[in-house]
């Protein structure tokens, strides 16, 4: 089938502003968006610019809004986008773009480490592996799934107005060690959070949960946060 692709468009070095351009490619139904993106690419405009890497939806660079909606290029099929009608094509919102659908990643990045993604630990370091039960393992299991792609984050209007939130997807990262038996960082965390750019900025409007492509319940995450930082204990 031939698809219209419309992609916005922006090279600094050439202009001042964004500007949409409209592709026609031959696809299959089954194709990706990204497949889309690499015949534009390769067939007609070699200047086009994006991230990807694994084209499988784990290693998170192609996030993209596609038709309005924060998504995985490599994980949008063309048939669920009604392809009929002209596909949209932009960089996720929130963060400065650099080229075409290619945003700096590097505010993002530096909330994620601010909130400590590690485990912390005193004493001496075990000669075997910390154990854990099952249950313990369970408790932070839906937060281990985030592939660090920014889809959460820069769907979040909160975000889009005050860039020194924190963001959902630092809370999500906190929240894998927060409630991790085996961590005791939990205190220094939950204080990190309780700034007025961390979990209290947050609006509950289900945006960064609705855009997950991995299908974490991120502001059930969030919520689980608060309810910590309020009753001091996990």
């Amino acid at each position: 089938m031939d698809v219209k692709v419309k992609i916005l468009r922006y090279n600094p070095e050439v202009v001042d502003e964004a500007e949409w351009k409209t592709y026609s490619v031959t696809l299959q139904p089954t194709d990706r968006v990204l497949d889309a993106l690499h015949k534009v690419k390769w067939e007609q405009d070699g200047t086009l610019t994006f991230r990807r890497s694994c084209a499988h939806g784990v290693c998170g660079s192609d996030a993209m809004r596609i038709n309005g909606r924060n998504r995985l290029a490599c994980k949008t099929l063309i048939k669920d986008l009604n392809p009929e009608k002209e596909i949209t094509v932009e960089p996720i919102k929130g963060l400065p773009v650099l080229k075409d659908l290619v945003v700096d990643m590097e505010p993002f990045f530096d909330a994620y480490r601010s909130v400590m993604p590690f485990l912390v630990t005193s004493g001496h370091e075990p000669t075997r592996e910390r154990i854990q039960s099952q249950a313990d393992r369970d408790r932070f299991d839906d937060t281990t799934k985030c592939i660090l792609c920014a889809a959460c984050t820069t769907s979040c209007p909160v975000f889009w107005s005050d860039g020194q939130y924190f963001g959902p997807q630092a809370i999500v990262g906190a929240h894998r060690f927060i409630f991790d038996s085996r961590d005791e960082g939990t205190e220094q965390r939950l204080e990190i959070l309780n700034d007025k750019e961390g979990v209290w900025r947050c609006r509950t409007t289900f945006n960064c949960t609705d855009a997950c492509p991995r299908g974490i319940e991120v502001t059930k995450a969030i919520q689980e946060v608060k309810r910590a930082l309020i009753f001091r204990r996990v």
